[in-house]
């Protein structure tokens, strides 16, 4: 199973942006999609995408051979990303940067000598 989308770069991330603020604004929808709100839709179908696993605990080769799950699985999944997007865009923030800001701050407080193998949080290793 591949670990990384190898087909999406910037360029296709950017067109998806702009499909989805060229949605929201064919629908006037821009004056819903405050912070808040942008926020808790996201916090929303976050919780619809724990809710297609619920007393279940498959492993990722179960979710992928099955369709209806998994088809289900990505629904939600394209739902959290769609409004996480929608909020960068108009944030003004550039997703790919925030991740990768967000990941060497997470490499500094999970170093590998004391991470690797753990679920503990930082503050507990």
């Amino acid at each position: 199973m591949r670990s990384l989308c190898e087909h999406v770069v910037k360029g296709d991330l950017a067109d998806v942006i702009e499909e989805i603020n060229q949605f929201a604004s064919e629908r006037d929808w821009d004056q819903f999609h405050t912070p808040k709100n942008l926020a808790t839709s996201i916090s929303i179908e976050s919780g619809e995408l724990m809710e297609t696993l619920q007393w279940e605990s498959p492993t990722f080769e179960e979710v992928s051979s099955d369709l209806e799950k998994r088809k289900k699985i990505e629904e939600e999944l394209a739902d959290v990303m769609i409004y996480s997007l929608r909020f960068c865009s108009l944030l003004g923030s550039d997703p790919i940067e925030v991740m990768k800001a967000k990941l060497e701050e997470n490499s500094e407080k999970y170093p590998v000598a004391k991470s690797k193998g753990s679920s503990k949080k930082y503050s507990d290793l």
